[in-house]
């Protein structure tokens, strides 16, 4: 008997401002395609909810903290943290149009559509790396999920965010105590030292298994003071 496949049907194909962007379904689940490679789908979203769970919990309490997330993707961090009323403001910053259009008015709306209407919420379309280099804004929270991790990114210019002086900006549009969180999809020893050279404190990293290889991980790090 021979096994039958779904073939994946692309919805939406952009060339966006950093190369080619994908939006298609595959079964039920929805997919997300940077310049050929594989970003990330609707198949789970544990360890996007746990990149806003382990940053909240890491706070000092603070009432109404404001949380700024890197990358939009298919929704679920977001979504996450528009669910959560402890939460005050929501930014979100994300530089690829397509995907805003795809929450906004696209077959992403089935996650993300509560998210958007939520007074709390403000989506910024602007390069994360440019936006923490450049905005007066600052944050208690911030969540980057913009890359397949440290190690493994989406575009070269991204490689600067991990860096230390990406580390360092990133550090700026931190209140004192607040929690950086990055998301990985293995973890990465190397990027903890790098974190504590560019001066973070309490430094870990958080794992969710996966079905199958390394698992997904959420690097923490909390910015003096």
């Amino acid at each position: 008997m021979t096994a039958v496949y779904d073939t994946p049907v692309v919805l939406d194909r952009r060339e966006g401002p950093y190369g080619e962007v994908v939006l298609r379904r595959h079964g039920a689940l929805l997919q997300i395609i940077a310049n050929g490679c594989f970003l990330m789908d609707t198949s789970d979203g544990r360890s996007e909810r746990l990149l806003v769970d382990a940053a909240r919990a890491a706070l000092d309490g603070r009432a109404a903290p404001a949380v700024l997330i890197g990358g939009l993707g298919v929704g679920f961090s977001l979504a996450h943290a528009a669910a959560d009323p402890g939460w005050g403001r929501i930014t979100v910053v994300e530089r690829e149009p397509a995907v805003i259009d795809w929450h906004r008015d696209g077959p992403l709306a089935e996650i993300s559509a509560g998210a958007l209407a939520d007074p709390r919420t403000t989506i910024v379309r602007a390069d994360l790396v440019a936006y923490v280099n450049e905005t007066s804004d600052t944050f208690d929270a911030l969540c980057l999920d913009i890359d397949n991790g440290p190690g493994w990114t989406v575009t070269e210019d991204n490689d600067s965010l991990y860096s230390p002086a990406g580390l360092a900006a990133c550090a700026r549009v931190l209140r004192p105590g607040g929690v950086l969180a990055v998301w990985s999809a293995e973890p990465s020893p190397e990027f903890e030292g790098t974190l504590r050279n560019a001066g973070f404190q309490q430094v870990r990293t958080e794992e969710v298994p996966v079905a199958r290889g390394v698992p997904d991980a959420v690097h923490l790090a909390v910015r003096p003071g």
